[in-house]
């Protein structure tokens, strides 16, 4: 068993929930369609969470809850739901960006010209 990759059951549970998303997406509109499947999809999520936290680690849990998660990002693009913001990916994890306080930049001072080997007189 690879433990990167998510249970069958946690895959099966997904994809009932997408099927059942579109079932109600045809009867009803998108947005409680999504609704519905963000809710179960949660509690999902929060079952994984328990899981891991009572079983450690060492299983597949962390697999299940990526998993899931991603399936939350995926719906919640299909309503247009921001509220939950996504994870920052920042090419070069040495650097931060800096928080502006008060508004106030400080630039650096400006250099003179360099005379590109030419002496100055």
């Amino acid at each position: 068993m690879d433990p990167r990759i998510a249970t069958d059951e946690v895959i099966d549970l997904i994809a009932g929930i997408e099927m059942h998303r579109k079932e109600m997406g045809k009867e009803t509109d998108l947005a409680a369609a999504c609704n519905e499947a963000l809710r179960k999809l949660h509690e999902l999520l929060d079952h994984e969470r328990e899981a891991l936290q009572s079983h450690g680690p060492g299983t597949r849990h962390p697999a299940n809850i990526g998993t899931v998660m991603f399936e939350i990002a995926r719906v919640q693009k299909l309503t247009g739901d921001t509220s939950q913001p996504e994870i920052p990916r920042n090419p070069r994890p040495g650097h931060h960006q800096v928080s502006l306080q008060s508004g106030v930049r400080n630039f650096p001072r400006n250099k003179a010209r360099r005379t590109m080997g030419r002496s100055e007189r």
